[in-house]
C-alpha cells in the first residue's frame, strides 16, 4: 500500500498565525486547510551564492549604454553626459524633455522678482480714525467703538478706566488714586486745589471720598461728592468765609449731590428692584499758612506727620465706625475693637439713606512745619497708627507731595491692596502761591 506525501511541518498557521501541533491538519482558529500551502513565491537572485548563475537580465529592460571608442592618440574620446542616456520614471514611461536623462542646467533667473500684493495696514498700528463725537475707539484693535458697559463692539475687549489709577499734583498739594489688586474698578475719588483767601494768602484744598461697596453706583456717589466739596471751599473761600465753616458746608453740599443720585434713572437699572442708594464717606483738609482745617463723615482718615519727626505725629479723625463707637464707650479698647470683624462697618456716611447728617469739622494751629495725609482705609489699614503713617511718609514729603503719595500707594499695593487706596499730601503751612515741587 502505497503512502500519501505528507507536507511539511508547519508551527504557525499561514493565514492566521495560530500555534499549531505537528500533526494538525487543519488550523484550530480558522480553519485552513494545512495541506494546501502554497508553494513558495519564485526567487530570481541576481548573484551567484549557490555556484548557480541567476537569470540573466531582460534585454529589453536594458539600457543601451553608449560604445566606447578605441583611445587614439589625436583624439580625445567623447564625453558623455547624463543627458546622453535615456532613462525611465517610476511608472516605467520615458522621461520627457530633451535628453530625457538627468538635468544639470537651471532656467535664468530673472534679475527683480515682483512683490508681495501689499497687505492691509495693522488697525493697532495705523493712524487712528476720529471716532464719532460722544464715543471712543477701542485701545486694542482701534477700530470698534466702546460701549457703556467698557468693551469694545468690534473685538469685546475690555477697556482700561481711566480712573484704575490717577495722580494730580498742584505744586502744594499732590493726590494719588489705585484701583489696588483685588477690587475690579476703583470707587474712590478725590479733588485737589487752591484758591487765595480775601487777604491775598493761599488755601490749600484736597477732599477725599470713598464709595460704599455695598450700595449702588459707589464710584459715581464718591465722584460727586468730591466734586462738589470742592467746588463750594472755591467759592466760599475767596468770600472770607472761616475755613472751618467752608468745610461744613462743602460737606453739606456733597451729601446733596450724592442724594441726588438715588432719583436719576441709572440708580434704579442697576440693582433693580433691589437697589438700595449711592453712598461714599468723604475726608478733606484746609490749609492755609496759619490754619489747619479738616472735616469728615464716615472712616476716611486725616493725619498730621511733622517734618522734625522728633515731635508726635497724630490721628485728627475719628471714624464713624463700629469699632470707634465700642471704644468711645469703654466697652472695648482700641485694639480689641479693630480686631472684630465688625469693626469698619461704618454708622456715619453720605447718601439718601444715611442716618441725620452730621459733620466733623477741627482746626488746627500747628506750631511746626509738617504735612497733613488725607487718605481713606485702603492706605490706613496697612498703616493705622500715626506712627505706623508717620514711618511711611519720606522724610522729604512737605517737598515732594506727589511722590510722598506716590509712596503710601505703594506701601498699600505690597501689603496686599485689599481695597481701593487714595491718599492726598499737603505740606503745612500753605507754601506761596505758584511754588512748585522740588
Amino acid at each position: 500500500m502505497s503512502q500519501m506525501p505528507q507536507p511539511t511541518a508547519l508551527t504557525k498557521c499561514p493565514i492566521c498565525e495560530w500555534p499549531l501541533a505537528s500533526d494538525d491538519r487543519f488550523c484550530g482558529a480558522c480553519g485552513h486547510d494545512l495541506s494546501a500551502v502554497s508553494a513558495p513565491p519564485e526567487d530570481h537572485p541576481t548573484l551567484t551564492m549557490n555556484g548557480t548563475a541567476g537569470d540573466t537580465p531582460d534585454e529589453a529592460a536594458s539600457v543601451a549604454w553608449p560604445v566606447a571608442s578605441e583611445p587614439s592618440a589625436d583624439t580625445p574620446p567623447p564625453v558623455v553626459r547624463p543627458t546622453d542616456i535615456p532613462g525611465t520614471d517610476s511608472g516605467g514611461g520615458e522621461l520627457s524633455g530633451p535628453g530625457r536623462g538627468v538635468r544639470f542646467d537651471r532656467p535664468s533667473e530673472p534679475d527683480e522678482y515682483p512683490l508681495a500684493a501689499p497687505q492691509p495696514a495693522d488697525p493697532r498700528t495705523g493712524d487712528l480714525a476720529t471716532p464719532p463725537a460722544g464715543t471712543k475707539l477701542c485701545v486694542a484693535c482701534r477700530a470698534g467703538q466702546v460701549d457703556r458697559d467698557g468693551y469694545c463692539e468690534n473685538c469685546g475687549h475690555a477697556q482700561p478706566r481711566e480712573r484704575d489709577h490717577m495722580e494730580q499734583e498742584l505744586g502744594a498739594v499732590a493726590a494719588v488714586s489705585d484701583r489696588g489688586l483685588r477690587h475690579h474698578r476703583n470707587e474712590d475719588a478725590f479733588a485737589v486745589s487752591s484758591t487765595a483767601l480775601p487777604d491775598g494768602s493761599p488755601a490749600v484744598v484736597a477732599i477725599v471720598c470713598d464709595g460704599v461697596s455695598s450700595a449702588t453706583r459707589p464710584d459715581d456717589a464718591s465722584l460727586a461728592a468730591a466734586r462738589a466739596a470742592n467746588e463750594t471751599l472755591l467759592e466760599s473761600l475767596p468770600r472770607g468765609t472761616h475755613p472751618q465753616q467752608a468745610m461744613h458746608d462743602a460737606i453739606v453740599a456733597a451729601s446733596n449731590a450724592v442724594n441726588a443720585l438715588a432719583e436719576e434713572p441709572e440708580t434704579a437699572q442697576e440693582h433693580a428692584p433691589h437697589q438700595n442708594a449711592p453712598a461714599c464717606t468723604i475726608v478733606g483738609s484746609v490749609v492755609t499758612p496759619t490754619l489747619l482745617v479738616v472735616g469728615w463723615v464716615g472712616d476716611s482718615r486725616a493725619y498730621w506727620v511733622p517734618v522734625d519727626r522728633g515731635a508726635p505725629s497724630a490721628r485728627l479723625t475719628e471714624d464713624d465706625s463700629w469699632a470707634a463707637q465700642m471704644v468711645a464707650a469703654g466697652l472695648m479698647n482700641e485694639a480689641e475693637a479693630y480686631a472684630d470683624e465688625r469693626a469698619h462697618a461704618i454708622t456715619g456716611w453720605l447718601g439718601a439713606d444715611a442716618y441725620e447728617l452730621e459733620p466733623h469739622t477741627a482746626s488746627f494751629k500747628p506750631d511746626r512745619p509738617g504735612v497733613v495725609v488725607v487718605c481713606t482705609d485702603g492706605l490706613w489699614n496697612y498703616a493705622e497708627a500715626a506712627e505706623e503713617m508717620a514711618e511711611a511718609v519720606p522724610l522729604d514729603a512737605a517737598q515732594r507731595p506727589l511722590h510722598c503719595a506716590q509712596v503710601l500707594v505703594g506701601r498699600a499695593l505690597d501689603g496686599g491692596g485689599h481695597d481701593n487706596v487714595t491718599v492726598a499730601v499737603l505740606p503745612f503751612p500753605a507754601p506761596p502761591q505758584g511754588a512748585g515741587s522740588a
